[in-house]
């Protein structure tokens, strides 16, 4: 772990709210509100942040099961997701969510017209938007708790 984090806190709380507490809310805030307000379907979701987990590293994001209405994707959705290209367990939408996520992390300036025309043909502009915004926070925040060394000592919260 880079940061030294006191005896008795925990760590993401204690580095994004007790170190910074004025960037650390607010970043907080963002995250929240991807799960609190998102309007994309449960497996389009978790397509996209496994993905984005799967890149980044972070063990706590690759734990983390988004739950909805007592929902989870079945086990094995990780595995389908690494697999997104060929998997059959993906419709078109979550399919494209995590080849999104993907190409979003590694290749953004790749992001062409052909791709767009797909995303569009399935996803409407709100969604698109959604989406780029989940990903931008997973993206950001997994990849700070990651290089920071926070995730592998963060106790994920129960439910």
């Amino acid at each position: 772990m880079i940061i030294d984090i006191p005896e008795g806190q925990e760590p993401i709380g204690y580095v994004w709210g007790g170190m910074v507490p004025g960037i650390g809310a607010a970043a907080a805030n963002f995250s929240l509100a991807v799960y609190e307000h998102s309007t994309l379907g449960l497996r389009e979701f978790e397509a996209a942040r496994l993905r984005t987990a799967q890149i980044n590293g972070c063990a706590l994001c690759l734990d983390w099961r988004t739950e909805r209405a007592g929902e989870k994707v079945e086990d094995g959705f990780d595995d389908a997701v690494t697999a997104w290209r060929t998997t059959d367990a993906f419709d078109d939408r979550t399919r494209l969510a995590a080849e999104y996520a993907e190409r979003y992390a590694l290749d953004h300036h790749g992001l062409d017209e052909a791709f767009w025309a797909r995303m569009k043909a399935h996803y409407s502009q709100v969604e698109i938007v959604e989406l780029s915004m989940s990903i931008g926070s997973w993206l950001a925040f997994g990849r700070l708790n990651h290089v920071l060394g926070i995730d592998s000592v963060c106790v994920l919260p129960t439910h």
